[in-house]
């Protein structure tokens, strides 16, 4: 595994990993709520780093090795985790990037492209929902299994044990799949992976208490609108998405100028599982050279 390095950004530290030529264009991977990059598979990664790009992947304030706050008691406000990941893009000084935001990621990526558009060479939104311009009140809302995840979610997990964090997000996890098989040695050793490298698995739930708690206001005057966004966008949308039904990603791509949708066949909310990636790694590659076919774009992953 690449080295990972600390980055000063604003009043935090974000940890930081590499993979590929520096020489490379940069494609930067932002997690979803409460989740560390380690939910980025090491192997997509390299796959994508392969392919001749510059791959970046970060943990958000409060997961992984990023700074990291009292669990309960978050200092920021739910735009924070976009102003972060804009900082962090002037301070590695890599701008304008290929960003590749999935749920909460994507809505970064929707902020910056609306605010920071420079920042920006291309944007792919996954497993996401617009942040603002569409009606939402078109679009079907969660799942029953999901919304249950919610109201009755699993018991906490005893924070300082491995085993017992790694069956907690397996049991969280099961409500967000979709009709693949549910992978559980991947989650759980991905969910390994998270605890052995957190300063304090916990503080990832601060996450929740700030995001969606100011939707109506940012830094700017000008309200969001992904209308208006003229970033070259790609959007990947699982079949059966059970936090945002597939109806969400075709009306982002419906309203973003030029979008293109790419729907994946059995997957849910998630990062595009492995069986997916011989379609979506070629698909990442083509969307961030610029030269995405349009014989393509209605391409479907059959499992």
């Amino acid at each position: 595994m690449n080295a990972q390095q600390l980055v000063e950004v604003g009043d935090v530290e974000l940890c930081v990993e590499t993979f590929g030529d520096p020489d490379r264009p940069t494609l930067l991977l932002v997690s979803g709520a409460a989740a560390s990059m380690d939910w980025w598979d090491t192997e997509l990664c390299e796959r994508l780093a392969g392919g001749g790009r510059y791959v970046v992947r970060y943990d958000h304030r409060d997961t992984g090795r990023s700074t990291t706050g009292t669990p309960g008691h978050p200092s920021y406000d739910g735009w924070q985790l976009g102003r972060d990941c804009a900082a962090l893009i002037e301070a590695l000084g890599r701008g304008p990037v290929h960003l590749v935001g999935i749920s909460l990621g994507g809505g970064i990526g929707q902020l910056i492209a609306l605010r920071h558009p420079e920042l920006l060479a291309s944007l792919t939104l996954v497993s996401t929902s617009a942040t603002a311009g569409v009606d939402s009140r078109s679009l079907p809302g969660p799942t029953a299994r999901a919304s249950a995840s919610f109201e009755t979610p699993p018991p906490e997990p005893d924070w300082s044990d491995p085993e017992s964090y790694a069956d907690w997000v397996v049991a969280g996890s099961r409500a967000f799949t979709g009709t693949l098989p549910f992978d559980e040695p991947r989650v759980r050793a991905v969910a390994t992976t998270v605890h052995a490298r957190s300063s304090d698995p916990a503080a990832a739930g601060n996450h929740w208490l700030v995001v969606g708690a100011d939707d109506d206001a940012d830094d700017a005057d000008e309200p969001l609108d992904v209308r208006r966004i003229t970033t070259p966008t790609l959007v990947l949308h699982g079949s059966e998405d059970p936090l945002f039904p597939l109806p969400h990603g075709r009306a982002l791509a419906a309203a973003i100028p030029a979008a293109t949708l790419l729907v994946l066949d059995g997957v849910g909310h998630e990062v595009p599982p492995p069986s997916t990636w011989d379609l979506v790694v070629p698909a990442l590659l083509r969307h961030t050279a610029g030269t995405l076919r349009d014989d393509e774009t209605a391409a479907h992953h059959k499992p």
